[in-house]
């Protein structure tokens, strides 16, 4: 369950942001409109993707979801556009880690 979980984070996440980055590639750097198009069905496709959590709550898994993204686009901006995170990026994403953790893993009633 995990595992799937995790997985289902990570495609959405990478949907989501890979999408925004296409869009912000049209837009702001003036590269070609068709980049622009795949960046909107890829945010699409996020949309899709986040609804295959298993959790019943709908905001819990987008609060969740949000400290995962937060991860991602920290690594996203390490490996694509190149920008090293400095110890406080380190920081803040283990700080989003661990709440992600609690809020969707914590013994419920």
């Amino acid at each position: 369950m995990i595992i799937y979980t995790i997985a289902v984070f990570l495609l959405a996440g990478l949907a989501e942001i890979g999408g925004g980055y296409l869009i912000w590639l049209w837009l702001r750097e003036g590269r070609p409109f068709y980049l622009g198009m795949l960046g909107g069905l890829a945010l699409a496709l996020y949309g899709v993707v986040a609804t295959f959590q298993t959790f019943p709550s709908f905001g819990r898994v987008y609060a969740a979801y949000g400290g995962v993204f937060i991860i991602l686009s920290v690594l996203w901006g390490w490996g694509v556009d190149k920008k090293t995170p400095d110890l406080y990026d380190w920081v803040g994403a283990v700080i989003c880690l661990i709440g992600v953790s609690v809020m969707l893993w914590a013994p419920r009633q």
